[in-house]
């Protein structure tokens, strides 16, 4: 069965950045000289950008024993043509820099297509989103819904499947999107616990950190309401009392209808 979110009917607005006047901050453009992967390139005066809000594909990039995730190639030839060579214009919609001293920017080329927006159309990326950079995610989630549902790019290959929370024990250590049913909600001092399944040292859970509960409530996401709901959640899974993904930010979890 196909489940729909309702960011769907955001679709609407994709491809129209009129659509968007307060949600990204215009800061500047460059030349793109060179890709580095699917989601990373440096320009022609050596500032390297970081697609903010995606993540596609990775490339070991010299790091020891990292094996190559499916599809990486790809996404980086898929960003090479939407924009190597070609003079971009960088807008921001939170944090701007990494600890890496990259730039997190949003990209659009000379005929206003949105770079991000592209890859995930294509299925060369998926959400990946920060507390401090929100910007357009709901409009991404709902591009990156479309393109699964099309089974587009990486989205007909396993290593990509979104995963059942009865069945995400074998994913610890890694960036995840999980659906099931929240059985209970437990708002204790510290942490609010979505739990998964009947026994919380096991079975998937879903904890948000208290100084993090005033971003979903401001967003009209009540916790206590998901009790009984079906969602999908993303981010690393962790290993604490079993699997475990911590939301910082309520785009992390999506209500399926």
């Amino acid at each position: 069965m196909k489940l729909f979110t309702a960011t769907i009917l955001l679709l609407l607005l994709i491809g129209n950045t009129a659509a968007w006047p307060n949600a990204l901050t215009v800061d500047g453009n460059g030349k793109v000289v060179e890709i580095v992967d699917g989601d990373t390139l440096i320009l022609e005066d050596g500032r390297e950008i970081r697609l903010v809000g995606i993540q596609a594909p990775k490339l070991p990039l010299g790091r020891k024993n990292f094996k190559t995730w499916p599809l990486a190639d790809k996404a980086k030839s898929a960003l090479l043509t939407l924009s190597l060579y070609k003079t971009v214009t960088l807008s921001y919609g939170g944090r701007r820099v990494d600890r890496y001293n990259r730039l997190l920017a949003h990209l659009h080329d000379p005929d206003g297509t949105w770079i991000q927006g592209e890859l995930l159309r294509l299925g060369m990326a998926r959400v990946y989103s920060f507390k401090d950079n929100r910007a357009m995610v709901a409009n991404m989630l709902a591009i990156e819904q479309q393109a699964r549902v099309e089974k587009r790019g990486i989205w007909r290959h396993r290593f990509y499947t979104v995963r059942n929370a009865e069945k995400v024990h074998r994913d610890i250590g890694s960036f995840q999107l999980v659906e099931g049913w929240v059985r209970k909600v437990a708002a204790l001092r510290k942490y609010t616990f979505l739990n998964f399944g009947d026994n919380w040292r096991n079975d998937f859970t879903v904890a948000v950190r208290a100084n993090a509960r005033h971003l979903f409530k401001s967003s009209g996401l009540d916790l206590n309401s998901l009790e009984g709901r079906l969602v999908r959640v993303r981010g690393w899974v962790k290993s604490r009392n079993g699997p475990m993904i911590e939301a910082s930010h309520p785009e992390q979890i999506e209500i399926l209808q």
